[in-house]
């Protein structure tokens, strides 16, 4: 029979502050990820939630400081459209998460362009292969008009549009 406080392993059981604790030292979770991170079957969520504010209070916790480094973390290889709705599917508030990316200071064209040049470099031979252009920058979360805009200086007829 294991000793009180452990499991069967070697391992002794971990309190969820320790777990949550185990977890920031890795990386910067949100609020609402950490939530969801500790949120097991046996865990009660009033406590969890108890800890949570003791972290933010001790400042272990920020959404502002997980936001403006996952916005970064982003910068130059996504729009600010697709870095902003990342941010809100990872909990963070809509006026925090706006801030975050306004602070980056990013054209979204600017942006757009280096990519283009860096993944493609030339224009599309064809329609397959322009397609495939505009999916790979719409997938970044590029609007098409900056899309377009982006092939049409590189060279791509307007009507092929």
């Amino acid at each position: 029979m294991p000793a009180p406080g452990r499991t069967r392993g070697s391992r002794p059981a971990l309190t969820l502050r320790q777990k949550a604790l185990r977890a920031l030292a890795r990386r910067e979770y949100s609020r609402v990820e950490l939530a969801r991170k500790l949120g097991g079957a046996d865990d009660d969520p009033a406590a969890i939630e108890i800890l949570l504010d003791e972290f933010e209070a001790s400042g272990w916790l920020s959404d502002t400081r997980f936001a403006g480094g996952a916005a970064r973390q982003r910068q130059g290889r996504y729009s600010q459209r697709y870095i902003l709705a990342d941010l809100k599917h990872k909990g963070i508030a809509g006026d925090t998460a706006q801030d975050a990316v306004s602070a980056l200071e990013q054209d979204d064209y600017a942006t757009a362009l280096a990519l283009w040049r860096q993944r493609f470099g030339k224009p599309p031979a064809d329609q397959k292969e322009k397609a495939r252009q505009v999916r790979f920058l719409q997938s970044r979360g590029f609007a098409l008009n900056v899309v377009f805009r982006v092939l049409r200086e590189q060279g791509v007829a307007a009507d092929d549009e």
